[in-house]
């Protein structure tokens, strides 16, 4: 189930948000200004965020801004919903580092579209950078063979997840393979980036595979060896 924040100071429009989108199968959580819907962020990274500009403490600009700068929050899909409907806004949003850009009022349809269209593009995006890892890995010419690769200074729960990143799998789907929280899942994430003097997730698995750390292979259905 795929996790969206919605972050709008407007309540009745968070309601019927949450209320819609639930009903279509989506984990939603919800916050009234971008302070608090970094904070949510920080603690339950989710899927995908759509977030309001105008809103009290901190506007949805500065939230966007802020959730770029960070390590965790480069990627994730950022949806603008706005009254401001000029085309300077629109560019502004683009700018700050949004992936698309809604004028309110809108049709919930609409936003669903684009909620799948980017959750799509994201998910093609982890599985492309994957691939060429492991094509670029396979048309390398025939070497002798290389010493393993050295330890991973990480701890044992940390090469778990590792190991889970470098697969192509998100948060969600390595929390339910290790029985753990997608919260406990991003702290230990967070720890590897550090550890590694990596900035992403695409960086990760680009160190993987350029470092001799290849997963393991996956058993196949019907596999019935031992």
């Amino acid at each position: 189930m795929k996790k969206i924040l919605i972050v709008d100071d407007d309540i009745t429009l968070r309601t019927a948000l949450i209320r819609y989108l639930e009903k279509r199968g989506y984990s939603v959580q919800q916050a009234s200004s971008g302070l608090e819907g970094l904070a949510k962020f920080e603690d339950d990274p989710p899927d995908l965020i759509v977030s309001d500009i105008m809103m009290p403490e901190m506007d949805g600009l500065e939230f966007c801004r802020r959730l770029r700068s960070t390590r965790t929050g480069q990627l994730v899909p950022f949806i603008f919903l706005s009254s401001r409907q000029e085309v300077d806004d629109r560019i502004e949003g683009h700018r700050t580092g949004a992936d698309d850009y809604l004028v309110k009022p809108f049709e919930t349809k609409e936003l669903e579209a684009k909620i799948e269209a980017q959750l799509e593009r994201s998910r093609r995006m982890n599985a492309e950078i994957v691939r060429l890892m492991q094509q670029s890995n396979t048309e390398q010419p025939p070497a002798p063979a290389a010493p393993p690769p050295e330890p991973l200074p990480l701890t044992p729960a940390e090469e778990r997840v590792f190991w889970e990143v470098i697969r192509g799998l998100t948060n969600k789907q390595i929390g339910d393979q290790l029985f753990v929280s997608p919260r406990t899942v991003q702290t230990h994430l967070s720890n590897i980036l550090s550890k590694l003097q990596l900035e992403n997730r695409a960086q990760l698995i680009r160190f993987a595979y350029e470092h001799g750390y290849h997963p393991p292979a996956e058993p196949q259905d019907g596999d019935d060896s031992h």
